[in-house]
């Protein structure tokens, strides 16, 4: 059976979620720097190693306070946190660190390199690869973190803290800092559990990709490579990512070529820019086979990143870091001249930047956070912009990076330590975009199907002869839908705003599917059966039934009004030919028709497989053979 109520909140979600939140609360440029956008936590400061819990940053020294109510950790950047319930950690003012004790003299050390201290109660800890102690002098030797060869809370122990003399501690309890965070055991070693999700020690410096198809947000981590947050996951993954590896690779080529450190790359079709160490900023036309220095020579500092606008390769920005300006420059001719672009912005190190070239927006990250100015990318225009500082909300660290998602509605900030945010782009009010509702993409429309005006509160569409009902309106987005009776492929939309009125050309096709997907890529399914949301903490099951919702599946029978809500009962079946396909392989299609008692959202029911292989799947649908976008979900047995 359907369970209804729970389709009802489900849907619900989804329009609430994706229709009109999903720029937040984002502020107009002409708004005061306080007022910030509604920054999101995207995922923890964890990542999964393997190791007996989520792993973090290096972790250099940990301590309790005199009567053991507080544990402190001091992370490799020197910034000190600290925990009274072993799971919040706050930034802490002390400065006052407990001498090591001292260890008598001892037999011998467990490993070569090992560093002793005293534990207290006649006790004595070895910090090397793993972490000994010693009850009898360093006579005989127990390994408290050992797994075979490896260690069970990672490699590298950097100190240990035990209760101190007249706390009510347990007596066996133990905490670690290593190379992969905090560790905590309450049985002497015995297990051990991290106490790292929520410690604001992840070193994110790049963001690589933001949420696309079966992908979740990347980024580069600091001594761990290549991390990904699986859509719907709260934890990091490691992950193979070719891309950036392959520009590690490149960099140390063109350094070598070009006679200097390579720091950052960027490439539109054959163009290619470098930035060096040393300030400067090359150019390539063919390719990478021949590079030419660009007229960067007021750089000084290391050009950290550079954005080229994908489509008008001649069209760049590159951040610069270093104590004295500019750290700001623009080119729209290819790097024949680079003009500075710092203006009000204070003379502080950038470390990342992006643009869209469309809306004349530029973000970047700088060691005071992160700022957003409008600066002309299509030509020369005035190098006097106006910086407005965006991270009011986002705690007081340097910025490590930022990134547009593809349809420039998400904006993504690395913070030192804190892992990655996400907010609404703020240009995205001064320059709307009609975007398919369901996965945010510019894919085309099709008849019944909505699509989400982001970026503007509209009050009527017209496309043609036809209206284009508005089924919800906010003052950063809008929800319209496309007339069961539209006809393409192309149409110019009449849009009426608050601030007059707006045409914008989209494509209309008979189908185009798409799946619904959360702001982190995780996919609007449901467990039939249990009426459950399905992420990558709730896994589905093979034989299982699966709702998948969608929209733009076309046209349906009987022929349904625009604007109305499906009939629960008996809802109008999808007249395309609807499949299903999970890694590549096809799926049951038991149904497909319009979601009872909502407008423009379809219900596919799938049967799954009672053989499946556990793990992540790619999920996709066709409708008449046009595909949707790709999602995942996983299965278990």
């Amino acid at each position: 059976m359907c369970h209804k109520e729970t389709l009802r909140d489900t849907v619900r979600a989804i329009t609430l979620v994706l229709a009109l939140a999903c720029l937040g609360s984002a502020q107009s440029p002409s708004q005061s720097p306080a007022q910030s956008p509604a920054w999101r936590k995207v995922g923890s400061s964890a990542v999964d190693l393997l190791l007996a819990s989520p792993a973090t940053g290096a972790v250099d020294h940990v301590w309790f306070s005199p009567n053991g109510g507080t544990l402190y950790a001091r992370t490799r950047s020197g910034k000190v946190f600290e925990t009274s319930d072993y799971e919040v950690w706050q930034s802490s003012a002390t400065t006052a660190e407990p001498l090591p004790q001292t260890a008598p003299a001892l037999a011998r050390i467990p490993e070569a390199g090992a560093h002793v201290t005293g534990g207290g109660f006649g006790r004595v800890f070895a910090l090397g690869n793993q972490l000994y102690r010693s009850t009898d002098g360093g006579i005989t030797w127990n390994n408290l973190t050992a797994f075979k060869t490896d260690s069970v809370i990672g490699l590298g122990q950097r100190s240990v803290a035990v209760p101190p003399p007249g706390s009510t501690l347990n007596l066996d309890q133990l905490v670690v800092a290593n190379q992969f965070g905090v560790w905590r055991s309450l049985d002497g070693g015995l297990s051990w559990s991290g106490l790292n999700e929520l410690l604001p020690n992840l070193p994110v410096t790049r963001i690589l990709a933001t949420p696309t198809g079966t992908a979740g947000t990347r980024v580069e981590v600091e001594g761990m490579g290549a991390m990904e947050l699986p859509p719907g996951a709260s934890v990091w993954q490691p992950v193979q990512d070719a891309a950036t590896s392959s520009d590690a690779v490149r960099m140390r080529f063109y350094s070598s070529r070009i006679g200097s450190e390579v720091r950052s790359l960027a490439q539109a079709e054959n163009v290619i820019y470098l930035g060096t160490a040393d300030g400067r900023i090359f150019l390539s036309r063919d390719g990478g086979s021949s590079f030419l220095q660009t007229a960067t020579d007021r750089a000084t500092g290391p050009v950290e990143r550079i954005f080229v606008d994908p489509t008008r390769p001649d069209v760049a920005l590159a951040a610069l870091g270093g104590p004295n300006a500019p750290h700001v420059l623009r080119t729209t001719n290819g790097g024949a001249f680079w003009d500075a672009l710092d203006s009000n912005l204070p003379n502080v190190a950038v470390h990342g930047i992006t643009g869209e070239r469309a809306a004349s927006a530029v973000y970047i990250a700088t060691d005071l956070g992160v700022f957003y100015a409008r600066a002309e990318l299509d030509a020369a225009g005035s190098a006097t912009v106006n910086w407005i500082g965006l991270s009011e909300s986002l705690p007081a660290v340097p910025a490590t990076d930022v990134r547009l998602d593809p349809a420039g509605i998400q904006l993504y900030a690395a913070l030192e330590g804190y892992g990655v945010y996400a907010a609404a782009a703020p240009h995205r009010l001064l320059s709307l975009r009609v975007v398919n509702a369901a996965d945010f993409s510019t894919r085309a429309a099709a008849p019944g199907s909505l699509l989400s005006v982001v970026g503007a509160r509209v009050s009527s569409v017209r496309g043609g002869n036809l209206e284009y009902p508005v089924l919800a309106a906010a003052d950063d987005a809008s929800q319209i839908q496309v007339p069961f009776d539209a006809t393409g492929p192309n149409v110019t939309l009449a849009l009426a705003t608050g601030t007059g009125n707006v045409r914008f050309g989209i494509t209309v096709q008979p189908v185009s599917p798409a799946i619904f997907v959360a702001r982190d890529g995780a996919p609007m399914l449901q467990d039939a059966e249990s009426g459950l949301l399905l992420d990558a903490r709730k896994a589905a099951h093979p034989g299982t039934r699966l709702l998948v919702f969608a929209t733009g599946l076309g046209r349906v029978s009987p022929q349904w009004p625009t604007r109305l809500p499906a009939p629960v009962e008996n809802p109008p079946v999808v007249a395309a030919s609807v499949r299903a396909f999970l890694n590549g392989a096809p799926v049951a299609v038991t149904r497909a028709t319009l979601a009872g008692g909502y407008i423009g959202f379809y219900v596919v029911e799938l049967q799954l497989p009672t053989l499946n292989n556990s793990g992540p799947a790619e999920l996709y649908l066709t409708a008449d053979g046009v595909e949707s976008n790709r999602v995942q979900l996983v299965i278990e047995q």
